[in-house]
């Protein structure tokens, strides 16, 4: 991961409005929550495109999510945006630009929205979006008003070919249900990596150990939780200037039951074969496979045994794995 933020806010612009050093560009719009296999497949694609005309391949996305100035519940979050600016870079998308959504950006006619963002601001020569993509105030612009606003403009608008299996076109949607479900391996092949969850290393009440599995605790993790339960995950550690693999870990996610009542949620990771201090540590966790839901024992003794069961799990499902 570079270091400093893997995103340019287009709100934190020079004099003259536009960001510097932009060249003309293929510029992909879209909220790309995940950044899923479909997604993948799209910003290949404009990177291929981009390198064959000489231009560069750009991102333009938005921040906080639309539904939260629009009135609408927020979805469930996949990946924080500077998560999807890393997947998108990782695929070789040259910058990642972020309009910040607010109530005066949603007032926005299409016009303004294209002539000010894509053409004055990124230079765009080719804009790609989805078939169902809306933009301007009241979702008043779709494809075929992009369309005849490039022809005026002076940009290409292309679609986004969708991208799917026998089930259907891969989707954050669809991410989001394998993960309510509990189905990590539905998720990692919709979004084409497993689903990760991120927070910074808390102190937590040591209860683990007491029966010999301590655990990091993980607090304000943004992206959205699979069901209470035991996980196989694969944990990092990120840094500002890199992200290292640390060690492979038993997940749970839970209220505990068997050692109190009414005890908070937690995000708890056993790390395997690592001992050391992380304390104000952010972490990575990829949630591999769920082995278990949340169950209270009769004791911590056989607590202890069934958590030494779900270690050697947690090292058979992970054999050959990697990060």
């Amino acid at each position: 991961m570079a270091k400093g933020l893997p995103y340019e806010r287009l709100d934190q612009t020079d004099e003259n409005g536009a960001p510097s050093d932009v060249r003309p560009s293929v510029v992909v719009v879209g909220n790309l929550d995940g950044i899923h296999r479909g997604h993948a497949a799209v910003l290949r694609a404009a990177v291929q495109r981009a390198a064959g005309d000489g231009l560069a391949p750009y991102v333009l996305t938005f921040d906080p999510h639309p539904s939260v100035v629009l009135g609408r519940p927020e979805p469930p979050r996949l990946a924080t945006l500077a998560r999807r600016a890393e997947l998108a870079k990782s695929l070789g998308i040259e910058r990642v630009f972020v309009r910040t959504f607010d109530g005066e950006f949603a007032t926005w006619k299409p016009l303004r929205f294209a002539k000010e963002l894509l053409v004055q601001k990124l230079s765009a020569h080719e804009v790609s979006v989805g078939q169902n993509f809306r933009f301007g105030a009241g979702a008043e612009g779709d494809f075929s008003k992009m369309v005849t606003l490039g022809e005026s403009l002076g940009f290409v608008t292309t679609a986004h070919a969708l991208v799917g299996d026998e089930h259907g076109p891969f989707s954050s949607s669809r991410a989001r249900a394998a993960i309510a479900a509990g189905q990590m391996d539905e998720a990692e092949r919709i979004l084409g990596r497993p689903h990760a969850l991120s927070g910074v290393v808390q102190q937590g009440r040591k209860l683990g150990r007491t029966i010999g599995f301590p655990t990091v605790n993980l607090g304000d993790v943004p992206e959205m939780l699979p069901p209470d339960g035991i996980y196989a995950t694969l944990v990092e550690q990120v840094f500002d200037d890199d992200v290292r693999a640390l060690a492979l870990g038993a997940m749970s996610i839970g209220v505990r039951p068997t050692v109190g009542e009414g005890l908070e949620r937690t995000v708890e990771v056993y790390l395997l074969d690592f001992d050391g201090d992380l304390y104000g540590a952010h972490l990575r966790v990829h949630v591999v496979a769920r082995l278990r839901g949340e169950e209270r024992f009769a004791d911590l003794e056989a607590l202890k045994a069934k958590i030494a069961e779900d270690v050697a799990e947690t090292r058979r499902i992970l054999a050959g794995r990697h990060f």
